[in-house]
This record gives structure tokens, sequence and C-alpha cells, in this order.
């Protein structure tokens, strides 16, 4: 009964280290703790690509202090050699296709089923968390594939989840780029008269942009650029710089605001 009960303790240890790993990463590795979370997070539907998720945080983890001289980086990186032994010889019994063909594969699928076909009904705070796991199973690829066989459809699927970020990031204030279930406070009717006073640019001169052509003799190409808000605009036509633009963003909004709440 005591050796039973022993036992039953012994796993229970093994089972809550091996989810903790990424609570348990010290300061001086603290870049490699997402990279764990995300192994954690595809653990149950790939053990396979959670295994190459931890060997690329190992990899990284050494280059980061190759002499483990930081403090607790010996004792970390051991810890987690360990475990990647025993999943090594655990994962490979269960792999029908080769590591660069399975990790690609689970990154096309994680990207269609987590983000293509859900983000519009999911938090912003969640799709965030999926986005970040996203970009690193893509940085996984770019280490474990050799660049030539990285498959098209891989890089496209790279590319467009690259071009949703801003969609994803963490906000101050109000998740104006998000394309997710909306928040509540995005449906109140000040939010909206604000953003829509922002975002009303009909009536304003249409922005230009001149491209030099690529063809001796031919005529300079010209077309309008879209805009999507007044700064967007102002930005364009006095060269702001993007950053000085989205500075002011929510300072405009506040003031919209007001106005349309009656405190202007």
């Amino acid at each position: 009964m005591n050796r039973k009960r022993k036992e039953s303790v012994r796993l229970q240890i093994e089972d809550s280290s091996l989810m903790m790993d990424s609570e348990l990463v010290p300061s001086s590795l603290a870049e490699i703790a997402p990279i764990l979370r995300a192994a954690n997070y595809i653990q149950k539907e790939n053990p396979r690509v959670a295994y190459l998720c931890r060997f690329y945080a190992f990899e990284k983890a050494h280059s980061m202090d190759p002499t483990s001289g930081r403090r607790g980086a010996r004792q970390f990186k051991t810890k987690l050699l360990h475990r990647l032994v025993r999943e090594e010889e655990d994962t490979r019994l269960q792999l029908p296709r080769s590591d660069s063909r399975e990790i690609q594969l689970f990154y096309q699928i994680f990207c269609e089923n987590y983000i293509n076909k859900v983000a519009h009904t999911k938090k912003l705070d969640e799709m965030a968390k999926i986005w970040q796991i996203a970009t690193i199973l893509y940085d996984v690829v770019k280490t474990m594939v050799p660049s030539a066989k990285i498959d098209v459809k891989t890089h496209k699927y790279a590319e467009d989840i690259w071009s949703k970020r801003e969609q994803f990031e963490p906000y101050n204030i109000l998740p104006l780029n998000a394309t997710c279930a909306k928040s509540a406070i995005m449906e109140l009717p000040e939010i909206k008269a604000a953003l829509y006073a922002l975002r009303n640019v009909q009536k304003l001169p249409r922005c230009r942009v001149h491209s030099t052509p690529k063809i001796p003799g031919a005529l300079p190409d010209e077309r309008d650029k879209p805009v999507v808000d007044i700064l967007d605009w102002l930005s364009h036509i006095f060269g702001f710089q993007v950053y000085c633009a989205l500075n002011s963003y929510f300072p405009s909004l506040s003031i919209c605001i007001s106005h349309a709440i009656g405190f202007g």
C-alpha cells in the first residue's frame, strides 16, 4: 500500500513538473518562457511538435548562456535536457512523418484552425496568445527546417499571420485594430461617434502616391493612397512619423468622446 502511494505521489510530481517548466525559467533566461508556454499549449494536440518547441527553447537557452554561468541556468537546462531525452524516445515512436514535414503541417493546421477560422469569435487577449504561439511555431520551422525545404504554403501562412499582428497586439485603452469578438466598450454610442468623426475622410483631398517606373522612358505611375482616418491623412500630407500619429490617436479620440457625451 505504501509503495503504491509513493508511486502515485512520484507520478503526480512528474506530471506537475511537466506543465510548470515555463513558469520556472530563471530570470536570466526569461526570453525562452513564451516558447515553453507554447509547447505546453499544444502538448496534447501534437506531443512531437511540443518536443520540437522545447528543443528549440533549449538551443536558444544554450546560445544565450553557453557556460551556464547565469543564476539558475545550469539547473534549469539540466532539467529541460532530461525531459528532452525522455520525450525524444516517447514521441518518435508516434511520428509517421519526418520532423520537418510534421512541424510544417502542424503550423499550417494551427494557423488555419486557430486564427483564420475562429479569430472573429474569440476575445482579443486569447487571440493575442494564439498569435504569439503561431509566431513561435514559425520560428521553430525556420530553425528546424532548411530554408530550401520550407514549402510555399508555409511561407504564405507566415506572411498572412505577420500581416495580422496589429489586430492582436495588446492595447492600453481601446482595441481599435482588433477583428476578434467585439468588446462591450466598442459598442458604446460615444465610442462609435468618436471613431466615425476620426474616420470620416471622404470630403478630404485624396492622397496621391507617385512611383518611379522600372521601364526606361515610361511615365511615372500615380494612384490614390487609401487612408484609414484623419491622422493617417495628416501623416501622409505632412510627413508625420507613424508613431507620432499613433501617439496622437487617443488624445484626439478622447476629445471626440468628450464632445459626444457633452463635456466639450
